[in-house]
């Protein structure tokens, strides 16, 4: 496959034994965007933020859609089998292939977070998913995921995100064997303070750094 290398930033924690956040930004985002975030959820991690390596009209995003709500998805399927690949030979360059991995990512990163936790359930540790969709419509799912937390915090008033494609997609995680925490939030797409402090708590409680 042709697969290509992404954009991104690596900060290595004073813990060299600490998980990797794996930040992924929304549409127009770029691999500066989610360090700010990352910064105040965790002091200790790794952090490897990506940049997507497909332009909607000048926009960085992580996979094509046919129009707003409709993804491409065999796009986002391949996007989603170079990213896992990108990710694991940054890793291992930087001699933190047994590390965790935790994807923290907002919108359409959140949507290939997805999209990995679907294709590949034990490749991440957990996931911190701010205002997901359902990746794929119908997804072939195999293997079942091993006790991964995920974190996942939609807005009640989100236009992007039809509740019923949020409750579909709740249904399908728990499913496959993903323990999640779900907070439906009174906001918009937008991202709040309440996102932050409770992805937080989550983190700390499923991964405590002593």
């Amino acid at each position: 496959m042709d697969f290509q290398p992404l954009k991104y930033i690596l900060e290595l924690s004073k813990k060299p034994n600490a998980p990797v956040l794996v930040l992924l930004h929304g549409t127009g985002g770029d691999e500066q965007d989610l360090i700010p975030l990352a910064k105040d959820i965790t002091k200790d991690f790794h952090l490897l933020s990506l940049r997507g390596n497909v332009n909607e009209g000048g926009m960085p995003r992580f996979f094509r859609r046919i129009r707003m709500g409709v993804f491409d998805e065999k796009d986002l399927a391949f996007r989603t089998d170079e990213m896992k690949v990108f990710i694991e030979k940054v890793l291992q360059e930087n001699h933190l292939e047994n590390a965790k991995i935790i994807a923290v990512g907002y919108s359409n990163g959140a949507n290939i977070a997805g999209a990995t936790l679907l294709k590949y359930p034990n490749f991440l540790a957990g996931a911190i998913l701010f205002r997901p969709m359902l990746p794929f419509q119908a997804p072939e799912l195999s293997e079942k995921a091993q006790q991964v937390p995920v974190f996942f915090s939609n807005g009640k008033n989100d236009p992007t995100v039809p509740p019923k494609d949020t409750t579909t997609y709740l249904e399908i995680l728990k499913e496959q064997g993903f323990e999640v925490e779900h907070h439906a939030l009174p906001t918009s797409h937008n991202l709040t303070y309440n996102d932050v402090e409770l992805a937080k708590i989550w983190l700390e409680k499923y991964f405590p750094i002593n």
